[in-house]
């Protein structure tokens, strides 16, 4: 017995030949199976679902072009070929399909070649012994000794340990794989958030600068009316408070802008301001489309899911792998070693020997039967996050559906809102300049006009917001989405440099 509490040793080829009929046994360990869809707690269908009768739904691969806006395609696009997060997600993909590789090859038979020459200076007659292999050698003066050996081995996988292994591996580069198409989505969704917020904050700038120089008028004409005596100076601070009040507005969504298009910049792997020009000219709030596609099995969509899913499956098969461990081992190694004074005798001296042995656990200390709990309780531990990731899905759709919902009807009401307050302030300026109004209600009406432009523009964006959240929650997006460079030939500057 050995350190390891194992025995090792010789075995007759009718005990091999009984332990490799053993090789098509099935491993041990549990066999992995998706949880059904009742135990994980899945609704038929949502509670938030809209109801859109005749109207075709958008689609929901590459729903940032049901927004009808070039620039935001044309940043998502970016973002998938040049985020660094896209490209780490891709280089942790390419590490564990090299983890699939090793995994396979701890199945497979292993060799090995070694090969030496040793020249000896000594007198005619003398005599060499080879402590390899035992050969002696009668010298003529100088004498120079060729050595060549071969050895291979294999373990045999007669409970699937091995198996167990390559089947963790393959369900953890898949859970990676998921990981990278949900950091994918992630990406392309916060890349349409900043691009509805900077869009957004250019829009309420221009409400705010309009506002600023129609209220300069203001503060003009009142100004004219106080030297002609027709008002008191009260009216002119008036018109002036607000007018700075306006321009107080300004400076904090200018920071909201540029906070906006930095971010974007970061997202499509550029230093901030490198959007500038292709932003900073302005433009709409893009439009939600007016129709969403939901699909009938989010759970099929959303890749942190399909991730949470193969990590369960990974932990389940290690279960295998810990359990494989009770049982005996069998490995197989031969080698093949000569030496000669000249390289073309090296194949007729070559001795060889072929050895299979045994080793099994005798006594661990209940370190084996730990280890097999400990992975159970890892496997317990999966599962729960498994089903917490299915309900936060379903909450975050839940959620996305009823926020769209209601942005939907508050900017309809916002509109109406905007349209009168703009008809309010065209009567009140001509009735105070006619003197039938007091000053108060023409302030009044210019501060619920701002208000109320300002309202609306937020409400567009809050809609355009909600939509993307919800295409978000839904899973779409990745499936448009290439792989990252890499995940496929690993060609980034860490690696390439010489």
């Amino acid at each position: 017995m050995n350190g390891d509490g194992q025995h090792g040793g010789v075995i007759g080829r009718g005990g091999v030949l009984l332990l490799g009929g053993l090789l098509s046994a099935c491993a041990v360990g549990p066999d992995y199976a998706p949880p059904a869809a009742a135990l994980l707690k899945v609704p038929e269908t949502f509670v938030a679902a809209p109801e859109r009768p005749g109207m075709p739904p958008a689609d929901p691969v590459r729903w940032w072009s049901g927004f009808d806006d070039p620039v935001l395609t044309h940043l998502i696009e970016r973002s998938f070929a040049a985020n660094n997060d896209v490209a780490a997600a891709g280089a942790r993909l390419r590490q564990a399909r090299a983890a699939v590789r090793q995994a396979i090859g701890a199945g497979l038979p292993t060799a090995g070649f070694s090969a030496s020459v040793n020249r000896s200076v000594g007198r005619d007659g003398q005599s060499f012994v080879d402590p390899t292999t035992g050969n002696s050698f009668s010298s003529g003066g100088d004498t120079t000794i060729y050595r060549a050996g071969f050895d291979a081995a294999w373990e045999a996988d007669v409970f699937g340990g091995i198996r167990r292994s390559v089947e963790a591996a393959r369900a953890d580069a898949q859970s990676t794989e998921a990981s990278l198409r949900n950091t994918q989505l992630s990406i392309a969704a916060e890349v349409a958030l900043n691009y509805v917020n900077a869009r957004v904050a250019q829009s309420r700038l221009g409400i705010a600068r309009a506002n600023l120089a129609s209220q300069d008028e203001t503060v003009q004409i009142v100004g004219w009316r106080v030297q002609a005596g027709l008002v008191s100076g009260l009216d002119q601070e008036q018109a002036r408070q607000l007018r700075a009040s306006t321009a107080a507005s300004i400076p904090p969504l200018e920071t909201t802008y540029v906070a906006a298009a930095n971010r974007i910049a970061v997202l499509i792997g550029e230093a901030p301001g490198a959007v500038n020009a292709l932003i900073g000219s302005g433009g709409p709030v893009p439009q939600a489309p007016a129709a969403i596609a939901i699909p009938a099995d989010v759970m099929r969509q959303r890749p942190d899911i399909a991730a949470a899913e193969r990590t369960l499956a990974a932990e389940t098969a290690r279960i295998g792998v810990a359990v494989a461990d009770l049982y005996p081992a069998l490995r197989l190694s031969g080698s093949f070693v000569g030496s000669d004074t000249s390289i073309g005798n090296l194949p007729s001296v070559a001795i060889g020997n072929l050895i299979a042995g045994i080793t099994a656990p005798i006594f661990q200390g209940g370190q084996l039967r730990a280890r097999i709990e400990g992975q159970r309780a890892a496997t317990d531990a999966a599962y729960a996050s498994y089903r917490q990731t299915v309900l936060l899905a379903l909450e975050e759709v839940e959620n996305a559906l009823t926020s769209l919902a209601n942005a939907e009807r508050r900017e309809r009401e916002q509109v109406i809102a905007a349209d009168a307050a703009r008809s309010a302030v065209i009567y009140a300026r001509s009735q105070y300049r006619a003197g039938l109004i007091d000053f108060q209600t023409v302030l009044d009406s210019e501060r619920s006009l701002l208000s109320s432009e300002d309202a609306t523009a937020t409400a567009r964006a809050d809609r355009s917001t909600a939509t993307v959240q919800l295409y978000k929650a839904l899973g779409g997006g990745w499936q448009a989405a290439p792989l990252p460079v890499a995940a496929t030939t690993g060609m980034t500057p860490a690696t390439t440099r010489p």
